[in-house]
């Protein structure tokens, strides 16, 4: 948020004015994006509950088990971010963009605006999401590769 507000909008930390509205576009979506992880990759786990146990009775290492279940979990936690990234402008404006515009801001700031926060938007998102799972899932098993909650 700090790099953001500062290096691409050019403003104090300090000014409520950027900061709120910013900072709740990308949390919020951050805050989608972890939600929708957590859910599909905790129904996956119950999904493939036999089929887990079977590979670890075979000898197969629960990072191997696990690690595709995080990748279609991050997939389906990005899937909403990159859908809305695809269709602005074209489908849809956003409200921060239309909101511009009707102010009277030249539509070429406002196009630049909305990009810039849609890639934050889209970076956060895609940090969260893979650090809640990547070190979320190496909770899931002990150092001699037992799995918890089995």
């Amino acid at each position: 948020m700090i790099f953001f507000v500062t290096a691409v909008v050019g403003q104090s930390i300090f000014n409520q004015q950027y900061v709120i509205p910013l900072s709740g576009m990308i949390i919020g979506n951050a805050m989608t994006g972890v939600n929708l992880a957590t859910k599909t990759f905790c129904e996956s786990l119950s999904e493939k509950r036999q089929q887990m146990e079977s590979l670890l009775n075979l000898g197969v290492t629960p990072q191997k088990i696990l690690l595709p279940m995080v990748n279609q979990a991050l997939e389906t936690a990005m899937l909403p971010t990159l859908n809305s990234m695809l269709g602005t402008g074209i489908v849809s404006l956003p409200g921060m963009m239309t909101g511009q515009i009707l102010s009277g801001t030249l539509p070429t700031t406002a196009i630049l605006y909305q990009i810039s926060v849609m890639i934050a938007i889209c970076a956060v998102v895609c940090l969260s999401v893979f650090g809640s799972l990547y070190f979320g899932y190496k909770t899931l098993y002990n150092s001699r590769n037992q799995l918890h909650y089995l």
